[in-house]
């Protein structure tokens, strides 16, 4: 109740800004906003003034979406780990307390800011199609979607990537051995936890498809019932797997004890998955994305994640509209940004896929040329309907259950890491004697081009499936520098949501200089092109929902958006938030 009155109050102050500022000229188009109108509103955080307080600290600082895990990685920093480790030791124990999204079943996208040499990496740890996949493997004879088969079936798990994806990293950029990092997830599966309120609903609403599976009953069931809250969690065959690979390395996942397990299981279920594909599983380090935003520099993920191409792509069309005079969350500024976000989501369904396998116009996408032809297009006053909007020519000028966590140290290392089982706890499948809880990521795939996945977006043959490939993901972990030094690192899980989610924390924080807990606290909004609705959060004032219907935009108000975990430098301090649409976020830090 707290937290809705302070969002009401919030947009009433919004609304009231953007009254009194009616009468101010607008920036022509030509003339984006200089650098100096966004940093005269330099953020002074006031613990008097604002009504949002972020986590202070000076050494370090860590924040995921669950409290147990965010001890692990200030542990290991206290113990003199350095960001990487600290990523490590999380990525593993999210697997343990978070296992409807934090995994070592499924894949992701890790972001390194290495302090030492300056230099950002991009590490691709998405999961891969099995070498027998094809591109109609979900179809039937008739060419119709299987119901359920890519999302709630053994044929529904790509390659995980995350153990090789973790090992790499620590390997690379880690101080710490394996063993030491993975020791608190170990215990933690040994020992069991409280299931918490958050985490016994996620098993209520998964449990008609995770009770199919004995194995996945196993751990998660209770005298024939999913667990409730304050029942106790133990995982024992996950900490024998963890145990295993903090021995053996990520062989015992991959060509070991672990992936026999799997392989058989899958063999025994029709899946395409085997022995080989495990084998032969690699990790990628890419190149990231960057961009500039009003002075700023952004870095972060390049595809297969469509996350860091159409950040850029939408902060490039933003920098051209002065968004602070016309009031964070008014009416004009939805409207310019939710147009923004129909044009970048149209692009994201023609161009977007496995870089491997097809050519994306990255250049292009992210270029200031682009934006500004896409800009001519945006009507001030009226909404274009999605049959309107065609994917542009860039050439020419992805739950929900995914989970984000960010680590800042000491030193300037940074690393923001967001992975996934796709939806709520994946595939529900266990393999059993492995306690690995597996993803369903082949559903991320284009399974019949044209047609939406789980989460309505629309994907071409860019995404189409195919042996080895990659499926197109929306995950976008996100640096910020301010003047070439480390300024923020953030992230959300949200499905498609995720991009939109990044995006309004960056310009909460650049264009309406909101500290980390303000910026997160805000009532958020979504377009996606298709469907052909505005999506908002509770909290965005009734006058300004009634501006935006006048512009004819459809309203629809829906649950919350996004999850970010946030860190941000200012000086000689941390300032982290976790955003308080999960409870059971932590933001920790010494």
């Amino acid at each position: 109740m707290l937290i809705r009155n302070l969002f009401l109050l919030l947009s009433n102050i919004s609304l009231i800004l953007l009254t009194a500022c009616s009468t101010t000229p607008t920036v022509p188009l030509t003339t984006p906003p200089s650098v100096s109108q966004t940093t005269a509103a330099a953020i002074i955080y006031d613990w008097d003034m604002d009504i949002f307080h972020p986590v202070v600290a000076r050494h370090g600082m860590v924040a995921t979406e669950q409290k147990l895990a965010s001890r692990i990685g200030v542990d290991i920093l206290k113990a003199g780990g350095n960001a990487i480790d600290a990523a490590v030791a999380i990525g593993f124990g999210l697997a343990v307390t978070l296992p409807n999204a934090g995994n070592i079943g499924g894949g992701g996208f890790m972001l390194v800011h290495d302090a030492q040499t300056g230099r950002s990496t991009a590490l691709d740890f998405r999961e891969t199609a099995p070498a027998a996949a094809s591109r109609d493997m979900y179809l039937d004879s008739a060419g119709n979607v299987i119901n359920k088969k890519s999302l709630f079936s053994h044929a529904a798990v790509g390659v995980p990537g995350t153990v090789a994806g973790m090992i790499h990293a620590l390997q690379r950029w880690g101080s710490m051995p394996l063993a030491k990092v993975m020791q608190p997830a170990i215990t933690l599966a040994e020992e069991g936890y409280p299931v918490s309120k958050t985490l016994a609903k996620g098993l209520q609403y998964s449990a008609g498809n995770m009770g199919k599976w004995p194995a996945t009953r196993a751990i998660f069931w209770k005298n024939d019932m999913p667990l409730k809250t304050g029942d106790k969690l133990v995982q024992q065959d996950l900490a024998n797997s963890l145990r295993l690979i903090a021995r053996d390395g990520a062989r015992a996942f991959y060509a070991g004890e672990i992936a026999h397990r799997i392989a058989a299981d899958m063999a025994r279920n029709g899946s395409p998955m085997t022995m080989e594909d495990l084998e032969n599983y690699r990790i990628t380090e890419r190149e990231p994305v960057r961009g500039t935003y009003r002075g700023y520099e952004i870095v972060t993920m390049p595809p297969p994640s469509s996350g860091g191409v159409h950040l850029v792509q939408m902060l490039n069309m933003l920098e051209h509209w002065p968004l602070r005079e016309w009031g964070h969350n008014s009416a004009r500024t939805i409207h310019h940004m939710t147009e923004a976000m129909k044009l970048a989501y149209a692009d994201r369904s023609e161009y977007l896929g496995d870089p491997d396998f097809v050519n994306v116009p990255l250049t292009g996408l992210i270029s200031k040329a682009y934006a500004e032809a896409l800009v001519s297009h945006i009507d001030p006053d009226h909404a274009r309907v999605a049959e309107a909007i065609k994917p542009g020519q860039p050439q020419f000028h992805e739950s929900n259950q995914t989970t984000h966590f960010s680590v800042m140290d000491s030193a300037g290392n940074m690393v923001a890491v967001t992975y996934t089982l796709n939806t709520n706890f994946g595939s529900g499948i266990v393999a059993p004697g492995t306690g690995i809880v597996l993803n369903n990521e082949m559903d991320d795939f284009s399974i019949k081009p044209g047609m939406p996945n789980v989460y309505g977006v629309i994907g071409g043959e860019a995404n189409a499936v195919a042996a080895g490939k990659r499926p197109l993901s929306s995950m976008t972990p996100a640096f910020v520098f301010k003047a070439g030094k480390p300024w923020l690192v953030t992230g959300s899980p949200g499905g498609p949501r995720i991009i939109t989610t990044v995006l309004q924390q960056i310009v909460n924080g650049i264009d309406f200089a909101m500290n980390p807990a303000e910026a997160a606290s805000a009532a958020r909004f979504h377009h996606q092109w298709t469907p052909d609705e505005l999506r908002l959060e509770k909290g965005i004032s009734p006058d300004t929902l009634r501006l935006l219907q006048e512009k004819g935009h459809r309203i629809v108000i829906k649950p919350t958006m996004g999850r970010t975990q946030t860190i941000q430098l200012h000086g000689d301090e941390l300032w982290g938030y976790s955003d308080p649409r999960n409870p059971d976020g932590a933001t920790v830090g010494f």
